[in-house]
């Protein structure tokens, strides 16, 4: 009795096609919600001062995207971070409406929006920089790839409140809506305390995801040596 030869199953090549659609996919949302918000926003400085990192980072990573093809788990956090970086830019962060929904419904005194939008800070870059150490440096098995990332994120965070400062002294009154400070003397050390909170967050929550995500790019960490 002669074996029958089976073809092979095309199982892997279909669950692959959504993956490589994906950061195109991401790529058209973030643009158009880009376009979208620079309508009707409410101060246009703030809206691009805001939103220069969405408008210089999404081509850069079309641009590389065959060189230095990202994750899908990367795609999707910058993707969620752009888009809370035009929602800012739109309504400045001390007006975004969800924002007031939860200040009302928490009773707090100020809009918390950019208390998430510096927890994302830190969030999101927590991911980039690993992902880049993981790809890039003999860190990749290291136990100090989680402290040095962190670090990372908040020396990114202390340049952003430099730039900050910056808008401040050479805008006036003009940059208060960057600011968002809502009269929080403390609001460059609580922006930067919620950034530590979120890179903290990203690595603790996300990190075996992170792996596997790399493992589906031909580049997951090796396993550690007992």
């Amino acid at each position: 009795m002669t074996a029958t030869h089976r073809a092979p199953a095309p199982t892997p090549a279909v669950s692959l096609l959504p993956r490589r659609r994906l950061p195109a996919v991401l790529a058209v949302t973030v643009t158009v919600a880009l376009v979208v918000s620079r309508f009707g926003t409410a101060d246009p400085t703030t809206w691009l001062l805001e939103t220069v990192w969405v408008i210089a980072g999404l081509p850069l990573a079309i641009l590389l995207r065959h060189r230095f093809p990202l994750s899908g788990l990367l795609c999707g956090l910058l993707a969620a971070h752009a888009l809370v970086l035009i929602v800012g830019g739109h309504y400045t962060y001390a007006e975004v409406p969800a924002g007031d929904w939860v200040r009302d419904w928490l009773g707090w005194n100020r809009n918390p929006y950019d208390r998430f939008g510096h927890f994302m800070q830190g969030f999101v870059p927590a991911i980039l920089v690993r992902e880049l150490l993981v790809r890039t440096s003999p860190l990749r098995n290291s136990r100090w790839l989680a402290a040095l990332t962190i670090c990372a994120c908040l020396a990114f965070s202390a340049v952003f409140e430099m730039l900050e400062w910056l808008a401040a002294v050479t805008g006036g009154n003009a940059a208060d809506a960057f600011l968002g400070t809502q009269g929080d003397v403390w609001d460059t050390q609580w922006d930067m305390f919620c950034a530590l909170i979120g890179a903290t967050c990203a690595l603790l929550l996300l990190s075996r995801v992170h792996d596997r995500a790399l493992a589906r790019l031909g580049l997951g960490r090796p396993a550690a040596s007992s």
